[in-house]
């Protein structure tokens, strides 16, 4: 059982404390690792908000590992499948702290990455970082979403529509927008578009803290991702020309859209890849350098 006293970078209250969401759904063989790796971070002002979206209780799976700490909060949909975005915002209703951060039941924090985006979020609204694609199997390293040196000081809605890298920002819960319900497989791209729509240009940390896990049985390796994703792409159209999304900015709307295009034949190049066996998901047909 960790400790829970206060570590670096931490504060006596809990105004920069950070909820972590976890959308857990089939996820007891990977959970334990994400919790985990917030257990391994030096800021200790977090809470762990873990939704359950299959029915289970993850309580006994973490309670097994040792792990059995009063910053686990559990939660449920209340349904079976109802989605990430479902589960996130069942997520957001439990949260207790000042900070939002969404966390993938398969993915992991790396070692200092609460204590280097919590307090530029409290600061500018929000703070991303580096992202590092790693392939679930073996550990080996696909790709980072920026390469050495290579990333900006400040990223801004512009900016974050030409990656091709899911990025999972740390938050001010004022400027939470929610996850669309309607919006799945991209619902993360449309959430971090409305975030940079009400925050402007926030700080982007170059060093990847966020370890993006890709594994076998995921939704990105299956053979019919490539479907989903067109799917999505025509729908978050749709709403773009419809309501916006809510997003305010004029041309962060239409720079959204084009971006969306562009995703939508990237995402055409992919499924000829996966068909002709060349790649097994998404990102590795990044790593061919054909995205």
């Amino acid at each position: 059982m960790a400790g829970t006293g206060m570590g670096q970078g931490a504060c006596d209250d809990r105004s920069a404390g950070v909820s972590v969401i976890i959308a857990a759904h089939r996820a007891h063989g990977t959970i334990v690792r994400a919790v985990q790796s917030l257990l391994d971070q030096d800021w200790t002002d977090w809470e762990a908000v873990i939704v359950s979206d299959d029915g289970t209780d993850y309580r006994p799976t973490l309670q097994a590992a040792g792990i059995d700490d009063p910053r686990l909060v559990f939660a449920s949909t209340g349904r079976v499948g109802a989605g990430a975005p479902a589960a996130r915002n069942a997520g957001l209703d439990a949260a207790r702290l000042a900070l939002v951060a969404p966390l993938d039941a398969d993915d992991r924090f790396r070692p200092g990455r609460l204590s280097a985006l919590a307090p530029l979020a409290l600061a500018h609204g929000a703070a991303f970082d580096n992202v590092a694609v790693v392939r679930d199997e073996d550990d080996s390293p696909l790709l980072h979403l920026y390469e050495e040196r290579q990333a900006p000081a400040l990223l801004d809605g512009e900016g974050f529509v030409a990656t091709s890298v899911p990025m999972f920002p740390v938050v001010r819960r004022d400027l939470v927008p929610g996850w669309d319900e309607d919006v799945n497989f991209c619902d993360d791209v449309v959430f971090n578009v409305r975030v940079l729509d009400a925050t402007g240009p926030v700080p982007l940390v170059a060093t990847p803290f966020y370890e993006y896990r890709q594994r076998a049985g995921s939704i990105t390796f299956s053979a019919d991702s490539g479907e989903r994703a067109e799917r999505c792409y025509r729908h978050v159209l749709d709403r773009l020309a419809g309501d916006g999304l809510g997003i305010r900015d004029d041309g962060l709307r239409h720079r959204f859209a084009q971006a969306i295009a562009a995703k939508r034949a990237r995402n055409a190049a992919y499924e000829a890849a996966f068909k002709a066996g060349r790649c097994a998901n998404f990102q590795e047909f990044l790593a061919l350098g054909e995205g």
